[in-house]
């Protein structure tokens, strides 16, 4: 009896993908004209910096300016954009480039990449993702070359303007500005309203996730028709800019902002707190931030970005279902309802699953750092394991001096937060028989 070859799971065959794509970048990245100095990169080195690009992060070993070539450079941006829409819509994009047919295996792994619950219209979806990611970051990238022109003149402007402007929406912290000062990000910038806003505006909207535009594109931005998905991602995205401004304000009034006007505090802390969600970059040295401000931006990390997104995190979702849950159960309600729409038990299992195992790889990882690394302290751990593991990029400035073991952990937290880390259990730990079903017990909770 012949048994044919067992085909890669939806899971399985997304992971893998992402897995290939880091590895050729790392490759690329390691070549002697990779660099400025037509040396080799060390190999451990540009796989993370290629992971990180891929995983949309923006944590780097080396000052993206000083130490990579253009060549080097264009390879990073195109792993950012590869890693911010999505391997499989590369994929279907070139596809459709070729008039292939897109299959239904590979549309089953397109809607799993991209959040969507069903299969039916994944191509036009897929489309819709493209032209949207096409218009805003050309948008982005046409308003950040008013001030890069500006300052470089028209070429040099337009470059840093197109670069800033994709990894500012694919929320991957990447920056040019070692140019004036090496691992700098935006600090330069930092009293700029058109850059600040600019860039804001860009994490905002790439955070906000591709089934949001698409719902508010099919409503006509009539806020009646809007789903319940798009509601919590726009209310609780503004709340979770709204309350940590004003806390960064306070956490930071007698220290980085002391000796600022209201102006000048109102921006940094509204970029402050946008960032952590999940892009990277920042306007003020993280490295001398209280810690009430660490704290925050780690919990700011861990949330991340809207379902289907380009960023990290839990999700935001997963923190509201957890809340209403939460609520559900001090109610002694059976059901959690959310509006007037009721959730299935699966759900908020999933969303307890996913928060669960993001706090223990946290936890695993800020063991491994401290364990590693005999000069860092907890809050300089929590903030780079969060940041990687969020695919976010902020840092206190760690991450060059790390040695060879920390950054393979780093690596495995960036790759597992980009694909997700219940997708990659469910990839690495895929049934081939059905489960048992045991008898139901009693037991304490709490």
């Amino acid at each position: 009896m012949k048994h044919g070859k067992r085909k890669l799971s939806a899971w399985q065959f997304l992971v893998l993908g992402y897995l290939v794509v880091i590895l050729t970048g790392g490759f690329l990245l390691s070549l002697p004209f990779a660099s400025r100095e037509g040396t080799w990169t060390n190999y451990l080195n540009a796989l993370f910096t290629s992971t990180s690009a891929t995983c949309v992060t923006g944590l780097v070993v080396y000052d993206t300016f000083t130490h990579w070539s253009l060549f080097g450079q264009i390879v990073i941006l195109l792993l950012i954009q590869v890693g911010g829409i999505g391997f499989m819509s590369v994929v279907a994009l070139a596809m459709m480039a070729f008039r292939r047919h897109i299959g239904l295996y590979q549309r089953k792994v397109i809607v799993q990449a991209a959040g969507k619950t069903s299969i039916s219209g994944a191509v036009s979806f897929i489309k819709q993702i493209l032209i949207g990611t096409a218009i805003f970051e050309g948008t982005g990238a046409v308003l950040l070359a008013i001030r890069f022109c500006k300052d470089m003149g028209f070429g040099e402007g337009l470059y840093y303007a197109v670069f800033h402007s994709v990894a500012a929406f694919c929320n991957a912290g990447f920056d040019l500005m070692g140019k004036y000062e090496a691992f700098s990000s935006l600090t330069r910038y930092a009293g700029d309203p058109l850059v600040n806003l600019t860039i804001m505006g860009l994490i905002f909207l790439g955070g906000l996730g591709f089934l949001v535009w698409t719902d508010i594109a099919k409503s006509r931005g009539n806020p009646r028709k809007f789903s319940l998905h798009t509601w919590i991602a726009l209310v609780a995205s503004a709340v979770l800019v709204i309350i940590p401004t004003g806390l960064f304000l306070l956490f930071e009034r007698n220290n980085l902002f002391a000796g600022m006007g209201f102006g000048d505090r109102l921006l940094r802390a509204l970029f402050a707190s946008v960032t952590p969600r999940t892009a990277g970059f920042n306007t003020v040295d993280m490295s001398a931030m209280t810690d009430a401000s660490y704290l925050l931006t780690s919990v700011l990390m861990f949330i991340g970005g809207n379902s289907g997104s380009t960023a990290g995190g839990i999700k935001i979702t997963t923190f509201v279902f957890l809340i209403f849950s939460t609520l559900a159960v001090a109610r002694r309600d059976g059901e959690v309802d959310v509006g007037k729409k009721r959730l299935g038990s699966v759900l908020v299992r999933e969303a307890s699953a996913t928060a669960t195992a993001y706090m223990i790889l946290v936890v695993i990882g800020c063991f491994a750092l401290l364990g590693a690394e005999g000069d860092i302290t907890l809050p300089q751990a929590l903030v780079e394991v969060v940041s990687a593991i969020a695919t976010v990029g902020l840092t206190t400035g760690i991450t060059p001096t790390l040695c060879a073991f920390s950054k393979i952990i780093l690596i495995f937290l960036m790759f597992a937060g980009r694909v997700g880390v219940m997708t990659l259990a469910i990839a690495l730990g895929e049934r081939k028989t059905p489960p048992l079903h045991r008898p139901e017990d009693d037991f304490l909770v709490g």
